[in-house]
């Protein structure tokens, strides 16, 4: 790469940084770390697609350290310092999530002295990591919803109060230490109860054992994270005068050669890719449809759309009654003028730009799952066995790894797209 191609693309991103005032830097190293729900691994890609989509010319790098059935002593994994000193400190991250709290509680009414080992173990954690890492940015997350609401209580009060109280400590605890906190409990469980007015059935499927969400569920934390991060909700915002024939407003995007008739046409080049979330197109990814119906419900009954994921389209000035929109060839779908007037969210469509992040996506599931491959497959349990034939291997799945990373970022460049607007 030259030196002015180098330095085109670090003024690029700190141009987008700058912009948007998102927590992400160029070059950062985001680490997620937690107990089973994060070993999920889903809320995490969620955030990872979003953020390569979102905000393509920045590089971050991100690893997946999830760990089932994790307290803030540690688990199955190890102790807490071992986990941290394993898991953690050797990707030398300069952003850390922390989500401990759901088996923490221990699944009864609050009790004191349980609650106790929570703060002490959760300040060692922290106190673990500002002496290894001195410059590291925490997020911690408020515990995600234990279900109460499409299913009764187990007792009294129930358990999500226990994790709520956890919660408002880790908020404080935020507060004290100057961290990030992002809640994902509350905003989760007003969805859950919207969700279950509209359909008590398909509801229980955001979070099917009460504990660990399917993807709808994770998709709603995700977007609880990229909020308390300060994620911009527009990937584009387009609006055309077709009778004065000129654009009117372009946001995050470029527009060039309109040509107003019967037909409507322009070409368009946005500077991000829509979160992929469309869940009636095959050829979007395995984890996107597996759930859909919960998926779409968790979608409707909470803003992820209106406030995280925004490709608008406005047409004023047509004079037929319904018109055919294409992208690149392709039917995406008939719109009445009305419709076109009001503006279209192209996130919600099967376009070509939401096919290409849905790609991504899948390589994003791909790198993760190398990772975990990497981690939990070969490195702890192998690593005292034959330690040279060992490291070989990681560097290998290392290499794999960096190989995907790349191949994610140049799939979420956006590409330029024709437009055509034509009249039915």
């Amino acid at each position: 790469m030259t030196r002015l191609r180098f330095l085109t693309l670090l003024l690029a991103a700190a141009a987008v940084q700058a912009q948007s005032g998102f927590h992400l830097r160029d070059n950062d190293t985001v680490v997620f770390y937690g107990d089973s729900i994060t070993d999920q691994r889903l809320y995490t890609a969620f955030v990872e697609t979003f953020v390569v989509t979102r905000y393509p010319q920045l590089g971050v790098r991100f690893v997946h350290s999830g760990w089932g059935g994790d307290r803030v002593s540690g688990g199955g994994g190890g102790t807490i310092d071992e986990r941290l000193r394993r898991d953690v400190i050797p990707y030398k991250p300069t952003v850390l999530t922390i989500m401990l709290g759901m088996n923490d509680g221990q699944y009864r009414a609050i009790d004191d002295a349980i609650f106790e080992r929570y703060r002490t173990g959760y300040e060692h954690l922290l106190a673990v990591m500002k002496e290894a890492l001195p410059g590291l940015r925490i997020t911690v997350l408020e515990p995600s919803p234990y279900d109460d609401v499409t299913r009764e209580p187990t007792f009294p009060g129930g358990y999500n109060a226990v994790l709520v109280r956890y919660a408002e400590w880790v908020r404080e605890l935020a507060r004290r230490h100057q961290m990030t906190s992002a809640d994902l409990n509350g905003p989760v469980v007003e969805a859950l109860r919207q969700a279950s007015a509209r359909d008590p059935q398909e509801a229980r499927g955001i979070i099917p054992d009460r504990v660990h969400p399917g993807p709808g569920g994770h998709l709603l934390m995700a977007g609880c994270l990229l909020k308390a991060w300060g994620a911009s909700p527009t990937v584009s915002s387009v609006e055309i005068d077709a009778a004065a024939r000129r654009v009117t407003r372009s946001d995050n995007t470029t527009v060039t050669g309109l040509t107003a008739g019967k037909t409507v046409a322009w070409t368009q080049k946005d500077a991000a890719l829509p979160m992929p979330v469309n869940l009636r197109d095959s050829a979007f990814s395995p984890v996107l449809r597996r759930g859909a119906g919960a998926m779409e419900l968790a979608l409707k009954s909470s803003d992820f759309m209106e406030t995280l994921n925004q490709q608008t389209l406005r047409l004023r000035g047509l004079d037929g009654a319904r018109y055919t929109l294409k992208i690149n060839g392709s039917v995406v779908g008939s719109f009445s003028r009305e419709e076109l007037d009001k503006g279209l969210n192209l996130a919600e469509l099967a376009t070509p730009m939401a096919r290409q992040a849905a790609a991504v996506h899948a390589l994003t599931i791909k790198r993760a799952d190398v990772h975990q491959v990497r981690w939990r497959q070969v490195q702890v349990p192998l690593q005292a066995d034959s330690p040279a034939r060992v490291a070989a291997i990681l560097d290998n799945l290392d290499a794999l790894d960096e190989e995907l990373a790349a191949r994610q970022r140049a799939a979420a460049q956006p590409a330029v797209c024709y437009y055509e607007l034509v009249t039915e």
